[in-house]
């Protein structure tokens, strides 16, 4: 059998043993997952990266799906761990994960691959390049995100260990957000639908007004993401009702059980959205800013607002009010993708808009900066400094992908598609959003440029 070899280094800001314990705690595998690949956590066996555990993933590569089964074989601490594929789309996968101290305090990530692709020469032959070009884009990601979680974890070094309780945790937000916390070193509990299946999910079904609170034990903060999608479908009469009562009645509902515990919540982070301004055309937005006019405006006041039941339990409330989060996963950007990938994207209507925007990381980010900083309180922009015009979002993301981006949408045909509501409130309102909160409490933005974001999370390096 013929290895073939990959190596990448990174340098991080804290020491090799505080690394190596990052890379220990739950979450960290999730973290360390793309949201471009679809890979899907089947199990775990054992314990962390004690040599014998393992972990099954199930992946696709093209259309074909296939098990990846990984064994932790090495683990010194503070300086390496190894895994082995016992099973995947490789004929040999060993990786080793190095760490060593550097002279300003803080350490080299050493990655090392020893790999062999099925098929002998052929193998090599057809899909040799691929595999390498694969691993380069892959671990570009993964140095990126490894150094500024732990760049995150710095800033926030004095912040008190938190145990969470974190609703929508299926959602894409939720989904980047639980790895991302428990990395940081909170405790996360999920509320979810049905019957519980571990000792860290707690029911909930806000549609029959059940919350069932008893067993989830003391909560130190909640972010509660919960709600139906807003551009998933037309907004009917009865799509209208079912946004607005996911959101505002979930939240009455969770908000009356978490005011009613001996010991509520010190924190809650609270979803919102920035359709709480309406159309502002030209004008810069903050959170000073007055509510605005049309449905969502009218959904995310009340949704706000239906916090009041904790007026009285002291608790710090956060109104996290969300521009367009840019995730291949789900959302927004993911929609965009295939028209954009076959070239026939471009502007929405006269693509003159104020798209407000915060990358999936950045999102995160703010919601766990929320929950750590006690100076913030209200509403909160989440929203990266640098909005851009529809026209300059989809030429940029056609520069991004290598592909032009200049067939507009107009926007009577997508008031003939998707309603005039839908439309004209999540897609050609204009609204110039400032993140003044985030930056008067000091975060760090690990985007600020669309161009940067967008390669990040698409995995377009060059």
């Amino acid at each position: 059998m013929v290895l073939q070899h990959f190596e990448r280094i990174v340098s991080l800001p804290v020491s090799a043993a505080v690394a190596f314990a990052w890379h220990e705690r739950p979450g960290a595998l999730e973290r360390l997952i793309p949201p471009w690949e679809k890979v899907e956590l089947v199990s775990r066996e054992g314990e962390g990266l004690q040599p014998g555990s393992r972990i099954t993933l199930r992946t696709k590569i093209g259309p074909v799906s296939t098990e990846w089964v990984a064994e932790h074989r090495e683990r010194v601490p503070g300086r390496l761990f190894s895994d082995v594929a016992l099973r995947g789309p490789f004929a040999h996968w060993e990786h080793r994960h190095e760490f060593s101290d550097t002279s300003d305090g803080g350490c080299v990530l050493r990655d090392r691959i020893a790999y062999a692709l099925p098929g002998g020469a052929a193998g090599r032959a057809l899909g040799g390049k691929t595999v390498r070009r694969r691993l380069e884009r892959l671990f570009s990601w993964r140095h990126a995100t490894t150094r500024e979680d732990l760049r995150f974890a710095l800033d926030h070094i004095e912040a008190r260990r938190l145990r969470v309780l974190v609703s929508g945790a299926s959602g894409l937000i939720g989904r980047a957000l639980v790895p991302f916390l428990r990395t940081q070193g909170h405790e996360v509990l999920r509320l979810v639908r049905g019957e519980p299946r571990s000792p860290e999910e707690v029911e909930w079904r806000p549609e029959a007004g059940v919350v069932k609170l008893e067993r989830a034990g003391e909560i130190d903060a909640v972010v509660h993401l919960a709600g139906a999608g807003i551009a998933d479908k037309r907004w009917t009469q009865a799509r209208r009702r079912e946004i607005r009562d996911s959101r505002v009645n979930g939240t009455r509902l969770l908000a009356e059980a978490l005011a009613a515990r001996a010991r509520p919540p010190r924190v809650v982070v609270g979803g919102s959205a920035i359709g709480y301004y309406g159309h502002a055309g030209e004008a810069w937005l903050d959170e000073t800013s007055p509510v605005g006019e049309g449905f969502l405006a009218e959904v995310t006041r009340a949704w706000e607002a239906a916090w009041a039941p904790l007026d009285a339990a002291g608790t710090r409330r956060v109104y996290l009010r969300t521009g367009i989060v840019l995730s291949p996963a789900a959302g927004a950007l993911a929609k965009l993708l295939l028209p954009f990938r076959l070239g026939l994207g471009g502007r929405v209507g006269h693509g003159r808009q104020w798209w407000s925007w915060i990358s999936i990381d950045d999102q995160v980010g703010a919601i766990a900066h929320a929950l750590s900083t006690e100076a913030l309180r209200g509403p909160l922009n989440a929203v990266a400094p640098a909005p851009v015009t529809n026209a300059e979002f989809a030429a940029t993301l056609g520069r991004v992908l290598g592909r032009p981006a200049l067939l507009p949408t107009p926007s009577a045909a997508l008031r003939l598609a998707l309603g005039r509501g839908l439309t004209d409130e999540a897609l050609m309102a204009s609204q110039r959003v400032r993140p003044m909160a985030l930056a008067a409490t000091g975060y760090r933005f690990r985007h600020e440029n669309l161009e940067v974001a967008l390669r990040h999370v698409l995995g377009r390096f060059s």
